[in-house]
């Protein structure tokens, strides 16, 4: 089986592509089938979270594109600046990965968690896109440390 051992800076010549979610998109070592239905191993160094418009570059050059399936998300605003950085504290505390883009926050749909950030004054507005969390200090790999 063929092997996509590394990522492409460069996806624009990529010769099909291959359509995941957030949590399928973070991965090392999974075999994989492209929307065209190329059968590919994917094997990299490190786990990490595959972005949408990456290439995953085969061992023969070729490049498939990487794209991001629209999931359910929530897309939290805070009164003003010092608002949201208290929300964001507040899903920090709780682990849950977040995209902070431009002024906002977006997360996982989960009805409990819009409850409490309504009830701390958000706005959280149903919203369909493609979810592209924060590495977090860890980086891509994961959750490494204790709660001792």
């Amino acid at each position: 089986m063929i092997r996509a051992t590394s990522i492409a800076t460069d996806a624009v010549a990529a010769i099909d592509t291959i359509t995941l979610d957030e949590t399928a998109r973070h991965r090392r070592r999974v075999r994989m089938i492209s929307d065209g239905g190329l059968e590919f191993l994917l094997d990299l160094p490190q786990a990490r979270l595959l972005r949408h418009g990456d290439g995953l570059e085969l061992e023969d050059g070729r490049v498939i594109e990487v794209r991001a399936v629209p999931e359910a998300l929530y897309e939290i605003s805070g009164r003003d600046a010092d608002h949201l950085l208290r929300l964001a504290w507040q899903l920090g505390n709780r682990h849950l990965p977040a995209q902070i883009v431009a002024g906002v926050i977006r997360i996982r749909r989960d009805h409990v968690i819009r409850e409490m950030l309504e009830g701390l004054g958000a706005s959280v507005t149903e919203i369909e896109m493609p979810f592209n969390p924060e590495g977090g200090a860890y980086g891509d790999a994961g959750h490494r440390h204790h709660h001792d």
